[in-house]
């Protein structure tokens, strides 16, 4: 895709391209198969102590980008790697959440678009089963947690995070052409786009309904400062996943959601030179930032781009462009012998510090590859 740079964006995204896969690859041959989510304080990945964890398939997500890239097996072996090792929790399909999108997106799905693989592909088919299965017709939403997760009563829960889950779904659609399954991600899009987005292009990030009526009771802070406010991932979450709604789904009303919401995450971040605060509508004291956010909505931006008319489309580039500058001038990590490139992650607006989290270095290689056009459509 042509994103009309000029010569010293170009210039700038090959250096990142070249940085990425030095320590990219680096990581990789230090990694011995584990699943990394936050490093360690010795600035080390260490393996993940929960195989059902959200996150487990960020970074077989940058191997199969990296392997597209580069077309080198040492990223597909690592990917599926990962792969093997999360294909068991299929097994215990009753502890897996609507995060089996995450996990199964970028190990299983990628896996089979990418190879052919037959075994994959049946992973990925089961795994979209499994989030199909939580869908709940009375309420016309996915539920996105289970009463084990931490919520003491989650059957009426849902989050603007599952919208970046939908695309499992959106997939087995168009691998096996059962309507069923995108029948379930619109009607889940579409509550999403009346109950968790808001007009001014703000969202929340829960919202709690009743599971036998579907209507609303409250909408919990979750992980943004409070109630009300506007948790800058979440806001990420939207922008990218009602861009993926519009294009796999079709429709207006998703696509102009999609810009409310980046226009919302544009202006914001804006304020505070281009990274993005953990919640937008938090006190300025004590400053929290979160990176993974801001680097998730370059990519949507970029995405959004795509689905707009020629004389539109550079708002959302020159967005895109401005936030990933900021991220990587200033607060990312390129030596090859630490764990982790992004800096300053933050979990949720109460987590206490600043990191480097693995979906971060995911959506910053997938930020630089569509940008070189080297990207592998994952979603």
């Amino acid at each position: 895709m042509d994103y009309n740079m000029t010569g010293n964006d170009i210039k700038r995204i090959k250096i990142l391209r070249e940085k990425l896969e030095i320590k990219l690859s680096a990581e990789r041959e230090r990694m011995e198969n584990i699943i990394p989510y936050i490093p360690d304080e010795n600035g080390r990945y260490v393996d993940t102590d929960n195989i059902f964890w959200w996150t487990n398939g960020f970074w077989a997500g940058i191997m199969w980008q990296m392997y597209h890239a580069t077309k080198e097996s040492k990223y597909m072996e690592s990917a599926r790697a990962v792969g093997k090792r999360l294909s068991v929790t299929l097994n215990e399909f009753d502890r897996l959440t609507h995060d089996v999108g995450f996990m199964f997106l970028h190990t299983a799905a990628a896996d089979y678009r990418l190879t052919g693989s037959d075994s994959a592909k049946k992973q990925a088919m089961q795994a979209a089963t499994v989030l199909a299965a939580r869908y709940n017709p009375a309420g016309q939403y996915i539920r996105a947690w289970n009463n084990d997760f931490g919520e003491n009563d989650a059957e009426g829960l849902y989050i603007v995070d599952t919208l970046m889950n939908l695309p499992l779904l959106y997939w087995m659609y168009r691998e096996i052409g059962d309507y069923r399954f995108m029948a379930i991600a619109a009607e889940h899009a579409n509550k999403t786009l009346r109950h968790t987005l808001r007009a001014d292009g703000s969202s929340n990030h829960i919202v709690e309904c009743d599971p036998v009526t579907g209507d609303i009771i409250s909408v919990p802070k979750g992980q943004g400062y409070a109630s009300g406010s506007s948790w800058s991932r979440g806001q990420a979450w939207a922008l990218y996943g009602m861009t993926l709604a519009a294009r796999y789904i079709g429709g207006d009303d998703y696509l102009d959601a999609a810009k409310r919401t980046a226009h919302y995450f544009i202006a914001c971040s804006s304020v505070t030179g281009f990274v993005p605060r953990a919640d937008f509508r938090a006190p300025k004291e004590p400053p929290v930032y979160d990176t993974t956010a801001g680097l998730c909505a370059v990519c949507g931006l970029l995405e959004l781009s795509g689905m707009v008319g020629e004389n539109e489309k550079q708002l959302y580039v020159s967005g895109a462009l401005e936030i990933l500058k900021a991220i990587t001038d200033n607060h990312c990590d390129w030596n090859p012998d630490t764990d982790g490139i992004t800096l300053d992650g933050s979990v949720s607006y109460y987590s206490g510090k600043n990191t480097r989290i693995i979906y971060g270095d995911y959506f910053l290689t997938e930020a630089v590859l569509r940008l070189t056009d080297e990207y592998f459509m994952i979603w």
